[in-house]
């Protein structure tokens, strides 16, 4: 590996070193006392040369090279281009590689801290930003306006307000408050963790407004679900761009309203604004959530009449909404015209065949997926499957398998279905929650086993808090799929198990996710008034009451919804 990167490294100078731009000021590696001795300006415009390979920088490896090169030059050592580097650095958002160039800086300045918690903004350690600010106050930093933006986006991050708040202070110490950089970013991180008052105090107090602004304030409503402020904001704004309209759709799909998306959407269209991915996923969301087909092929029209450039989240997408829609036919097409899929695509055509279309069909491509990963004998090679998981997802998840136990739970594949549950905890190592046991008790009522399915139900181990919004999640999934036993088996064990332990919190939890699954609202509502009646409270973050609003969601996975639902719109906000 030292040869191939010496190699490497010598091609990458040799190559700098015959570009025209850079050799006509640039003299030999070797002759450094030249170097050394030549006029100031003519060092300022060797120093610049050279420096202008950083704007070609692709990834931390050529960074890495191109450090390499600076420090043979003896040009590192200079503080303005260590910081140059520190920059490109933390752009791409490499925090460990920024800190380590920050700490071998003598004296860096201003520039160069701003770049570090620029850094730690969009890495995942976004917690550790704070620290580091404050431990640069001790030793005599001096902010500006450029410092506040990053770290209001970590308070965000982290959700944390009273982080938020302190840097909202220091601001006005430092007097950079009144920026509109500042106050665009101050709005949008109170309005993520919640504090929309603040969010309206710092809006009303702007003396100078941008569409940041407006889109900022707005996205802070409809986040919190304020919809009808949202959208009177959104009728007085002075202008509007695609992610004012995404903000708008994006809320309306949040609070269970796809129809209001879809008008959106067509009222957009008539206005001759161009959507882009975040609108068109927005859109066949909402057609998959209102199975309207007939909308979500005009959509899928548009796309191959204007060219727009395939991609893994559209095709994702389309397929999640024709599989919903019961087009799983449709669905298989795109699959297969896919060049590259990861484990949510895999999942996507997995659950659309398991539960909307034909079973065994799906028991075939969760055959084929793990395919890759088994042995000659048929054993699992999690290695193997880890090494792959990075291009094509091979390894399966909690969410592919209850696809996979609720197609035997259709078809009556006892032995099979048993089988796959085995394989899901001892293989994979994945921890069964209520949807993999809700349809294991579904597949022993099928084949009569009626004990069992009681047993495996009295025997669910009790969810933690940070479980709870799971429930509704698996709740919302499975309410699509209707098996042999339906409510009756899980709605006599609840009651019993109740009835012994009135005050055992997960037996409520239980039978309200039964009644979930079954669409049962009224009987949701009267168990959560029973539950107030006897003092029985939910715990934290339980998010039960909005069940109504996730059944009519077929969500594919956690990650992909952050991904194009979410955090492409605030990337949009910050960016606009």
């Amino acid at each position: 590996m030292a040869r191939i990167y010496i190699r490497e490294l010598f091609r990458f100078r040799t190559t700098i070193l015959s570009h025209p731009s850079i050799v006509s000021s640039t003299p030999n590696i070797s002759s450094s006392s030249s170097f050394c001795t030549s006029t100031g300006g003519r060092r300022i415009s060797s120093c610049n040369s050279r420096l202008a390979v950083l704007k070609s920088c692709r990834n931390m490896r050529h960074l890495s090279q191109i450090q390499a090169y600076l420090i043979i030059c003896g040009l590192f050592r200079r503080p303005f281009v260590a910081s140059k580097v520190l920059k490109q650095s933390a752009d791409f958002a490499d925090v460990d590689y920024t800190i380590l160039i920050f700490r071998s800086i003598d004296l860096p300045d201003t520039v160069c801290v701003n770049a570090v918690i620029k850094a730690y903004s969009v890495s995942s350690v976004a917690h550790q930003a704070p620290v580091f600010y404050f431990e640069m106050l001790r030793n005599g930093f001096l902010c500006n306006s450029f410092t506040f933006p990053p770290l209001f986006s970590c308070c965000r991050k982290m959700g944390c307000v009273e982080y938020g708040e302190k840097f909202h202070g220091q601001a006005i110490k430092n007097g950079v408050d009144s920026v509109l950089d500042v106050q665009n970013s101050m709005i949008h991180m109170y309005g993520c963790c919640g504090a929309i008052e603040c969010a309206e105090k710092v809006f009303g107090e702007m003396s100078v407004r941008d569409l940041v602004s407006w889109n900022s304030i707005t996205d802070a409503y409809a986040n919190l679900g304020h919809l009808d402020v949202a959208h009177r904001i959104f009728d007085v704004m002075p202008d509007r761009n695609v992610i004012s309209w995404n903000i708008m759709m994006g809320g309306y799909l949040k609070g269970g309203n796809p129809g209001c998306a879809l008008k959106l959407f067509r009222e957009m269209a008539k206005a001759g604004v161009r959507g882009g991915e975040t609108t068109i996923v927005s859109v066949l969301t909402a057609c998959r959530r209102s199975a309207r087909l007939k909308e979500g092929r005009s959509v899928h029209g548009v796309l191959i009449r204007t060219f727009f450039k395939s991609n893994l989240f559209l095709d994702t997408a389309l397929i999640d909404m024709y599989s919903k829609c019961a087009r799983v036919d449709i669905a298989r097409v795109i699959y297969d015209r896919m060049t590259k899929r990861n484990l949510v695509c895999w999942n996507a055509m997995i659950l659309g065949y398991c539960i909307h279309g034909n079973p065994e069909d799906g028991l075939k491509l969760f055959e084929e997926m793990v395919d890759g990963i088994q042995s000659e004998d048929g054993e699992i090679n999690l290695e193997k499957g880890i090494k792959r998981i990075e291009g094509q997802g091979l390894i399966p998840d909690e969410i592919t398998f209850i696809g996979v136990l609720c197609a035997c739970a259709r078809q009556g594949l006892l032995t099979e279905g048993r089988n796959y549950h085995s394989q899901m905890i001892d293989t994979f190592h994945i921890k069964p929650n209520f949807a993999h046991y809700w349809c294991m008790a579904n597949l022993f009522v099928g084949a009569g086993l009626v004990q069992e399915a009681e047993e495996i139900l009295r025997r669910m181990p009790e969810e933690g808090e940070d479980l709870s919004w799971e429930s509704s999640f698996w709740a919302g999934l499975l309410s699509s799929c209707r098996f042999q036993g339906e409510v009756f088996l899980g709605e006599k064990i609840a009651t019993y198990l109740i009835e012994s332990e009135p005050r055992n919190l997960s037996y409520y939890r239980l039978l309200l996710n039964v009644y979930a699954v079954a669409g049962r609202w009224e009987d949701v509502a009267r168990v959560k008034e029973m539950m107030k009646n006897r003092g029985i409270k939910q715990m934290p973050g339980c998010s039960l009451a909005d069940l109504k609003q996730i059944v009519h969601e077929f969500k594919l996975g956690e990650k992909w919804k952050e991904g194009v639902e979410v955090n492409t719109v605030t990337g949009e906000l910050l960016q606009s």
